[in-house]
């Protein structure tokens, strides 16, 4: 519900032959409960109102050709990941935390939900890798970058868990400020220090799913093989 203060935008999204048309800013295709509910109604549903919203959000909407679905998902082990999880084969998961030991707690119980789905599935769910976010503060003044939270971090979580770290992102009032602005923090402020990490983490990111992209059977079977006589 936060995405259209965040990108800017309170349009209401339209219908064409019993699809919904995503709203379109800054180039990102989007969808969100908050575009579809008054502005001030809070979201209370049990576990199968979440299950049928997650899955019209896929099917019911019109995506178009896309180069990538994110779905961002609450935190924790709750019907909305398994639902998504159990409803169309998903490139990967990204876990984001922050840097707290609870925080590596809370991650390792998420990656473990997505494997136990795995062998109820009988398919992978690729893990694709950690973030970091408010991994530290970095004074605007000097550039000195100063730790907030105690902890082992994300790079010691995804050590740990076995799967990729894709990068982390500093703290910054600015993000929050361009957000409650309706305006992306990369597009506020494009040569910050975090504007540079995003940018970063989506290079990293887009590589890896390349790798299991390629790493799956199914694509390799339509790459055809030359061979030298």
């Amino acid at each position: 519900p936060s995405i259209p203060l965040m990108m800017g935008t309170r349009e209401t999204p339209r219908v064409l032959d019993d699809k919904i048309i995503p709203i379109e800013r800054y180039g990102v295709r989007m969808m969100s409960l908050g575009f579809l509910l008054p502005e001030d109604q809070a979201v209370v549903w049990r576990g199968p109102m979440v299950a049928g919203t997650v899955r019209q959000l896929l099917t019911d909407v019109r995506w178009g050709e896309q180069d990538y679905l994110v779905v961002d998902l609450p935190p924790g082990t709750g019907d909305a990941p398994m639902t998504l999880s159990q409803s169309v084969p998903i490139t990967g998961v990204v876990i984001v935390m922050t840097p707290q030991d609870v925080a590596f707690t809370i991650a390792g119980k998420a990656i473990a939900m997505f494997r136990k789905l795995e062998e109820g599935l009988g398919r992978s769910i690729p893990l694709l890798g950690i973030i970091e976010n408010m991994s530290s503060f970095i004074c605007p003044h000097c550039g000195q970058e100063t730790p907030i939270f105690a902890g082992k971090g994300a790079r010691y979580a995804a050590e740990k868990l076995g799967v990729p770290f894709l990068g982390s992102i500093p703290l910054d009032p600015n993000i929050s400020l361009s957000s409650d602005e309706g305006v992306p923090a990369i597009v506020a402020y494009p040569e910050s220090p975090q504007a540079h990490a995003f940018r970063e983490i989506a290079k990293a990111l887009a590589a890896q799913c390349s790798i299991h992209s390629m790493a799956d059977h199914t694509l390799l079977r339509q790459i055809p093989v030359i061979r030298r006589s």
